[in-house]
């Protein structure tokens, strides 16, 4: 009997698998290998939103565990994928350049956002009203870790390859069983794939689609993020990643004409160089309609469990959550009910 499955080599469980492993757990991780919203996510990690200008809920907490998490998982695995890195927010007028100074000011956004507007030149790029920088920033490179983290479950013997058949999954007061595989308890940690999952597919998860580009822009000198309603995140070689799209109808995970057009305009709003596509990718993110994380466990059974709705906020989300589920399942220490999906009338538990 080993102590947990895992169902989802996203961000979501590869955090939890590696918490487990840093626990001295053992544990079997399903995955079919299905194209991941995580796989093709632009990996930025940034404590402000820009939009609205409001801080990250719990955004000190996860910022101290992510910082410590994903190098350690670097050094582990040998392979490059955590990149801080300044991010600025382009400023368009007078008006945002006020309301710059004013969210800059308030006590919960001093640590993050710096008071002062930067005047930076760089050619081909409108930057008259100057730039806005935001600190504790950077991105994943989530194309480098989940390759590197499948292979190293594989060289562990504990990594199987296949969609996850919820008839065969048998539980009682003991544990889980699943063709031959007993286990105290089963995580699942499937991203937008949890609509099909018969134990959780109640849950308010509503997804939305986003799309992504690398551009090659061979004469723009850029060595940080650059948020001008699009994206732009330089990853070398002249490449960048931009995006992203948000679109509330269409689930399905192919790149649209419209996305094509929406991300390529954002560009061409504010620079005026030669660019190249590269790739255009396409995902939907496990969003959630109240846009807070789903943890828990099924009504059936309190050793079927849940990790999922990470949203747009996966990469700083991913390792804190995975600590909040292991403690609740492991220490018997309530989630926050922010997080917990007994937050629904559904799924409320008896007492």
């Amino acid at each position: 009997m080993v102590d947990y499955i895992v169902v989802g080599t996203g961000l979501a469980g590869i955090a939890f698998t590696e918490k487990l492993a840093q626990e001295g757990k053992t544990f079997i991780v399903i995955d079919a290998e299905k194209r991941s919203s995580s796989l093709i996510a632009g990996g930025m990690y940034n404590p402000v939103v820009l939009k609205r200008f409001t801080d990250v809920w719990k955004i000190k907490e996860q910022l101290a565990i992510a910082e410590v998490f994903y190098p350690a998982l670097e050094a582990k695995l040998q392979v490059k994928c955590w990149y801080p890195m300044d991010l600025y927010r382009r400023l368009a007028s007078v008006e945002e350049q006020n309301n710059w100074f004013q969210a800059a000011d308030r006590p919960n956004l001093q640590d993050f956002l710096s008071p002062e507007i930067e005047k930076k030149k760089i050619e081909g790029v409108d930057l008259s009203f100057g730039l806005g920088k935001v600190q504790s920033t950077g991105y994943l490179e989530t194309d480098e870790l989940i390759p590197a983290y499948r292979q190293y479950l594989t060289q562990l013997g504990c990594y199987k390859v296949e969609s996850f058949d919820y008839e065969a999954l048998q539980y009682d007061d003991e544990g889980v069983s699943y063709k031959g595989i007993h286990a105290k308890r089963i995580v699942f940690a499937e991203g937008f794939g949890l609509l099909q999952n018969p134990f959780f597919n109640q849950l308010p998860l509503d997804g939305t689609k986003g799309e992504l580009m690398i551009v090659k822009i061979p004469n723009l000198a850029c060595d940080f993020m650059l948020k001008a309603g699009v994206f732009l995140i330089p990853i070398g070689d002249d490449c960048y990643k931009l995006g992203a799209t948000y679109n509330w109808e269409d689930k399905t995970d192919e790149p649209t004409k419209a996305g094509e057009e929406e991300l390529l305009e954002g560009l061409r709003s504010f620079i005026s160089l030669d660019f190249e596509v590269i790739k255009h990718l396409a995902g939907v993110r496990p969003t959630v309609k109240d846009r807070r994380p789903l943890l828990g466990r099924s009504l059936e059974s309190d050793r079927i469990l849940v990790l999922n709705g990470l949203g747009t906020r996966g990469v700083l989300l991913a390792p804190y959550l995975a600590e909040q589920l292991y403690n609740y399942t492991e220490n018997n220490i309530a989630l926050d009910e922010n997080l917990s999906i007994h937050r629904y009338k559904k799924f409320k538990l008896k007492k």
